[in-house]
């Protein structure tokens, strides 16, 4: 099973095949998910890349974080580290147990 990393900052025209390309500098490129919008299917801007091994995943997130593609810098991260920096939903505010 292949490590994550997460990849931000993507242009709305940025296809599958140019992160996977992109990527293979790094390693053996397992998969790559664009984040859509469910509603207008258009890229919101991010998506995943599986590196085969963690050190591929490393050597992507120190390779391509602030490279260039397209007209863009991208953001690329690990995913477990961006899980653990977003704080838990407690859901919209309402309704919530006061003591």
């Amino acid at each position: 099973m292949g490590v994550e990393v997460y990849v931000g900052q993507l242009s709305g025209s940025v296809t599958e095949e140019e992160l996977r390309k992109l990527f293979s500098v790094a390693g053996t490129v397992e998969s790559v998910h664009l984040v859509k919008n469910s509603g207008s299917g258009e890229l919101r801007g991010c998506g995943y890349v599986r590196m085969s091994t963690d050190d591929e995943a490393c050597q992507a997130i120190s390779l391509l974080n602030g490279a260039l593609l397209g007209e863009r810098l991208i953001v690329v991260k690990d995913v477990t580290k961006q899980n653990a920096a977003r704080p838990a939903s407690t859901g919209s505010g309402r309704n919530k147990y006061k003591p």
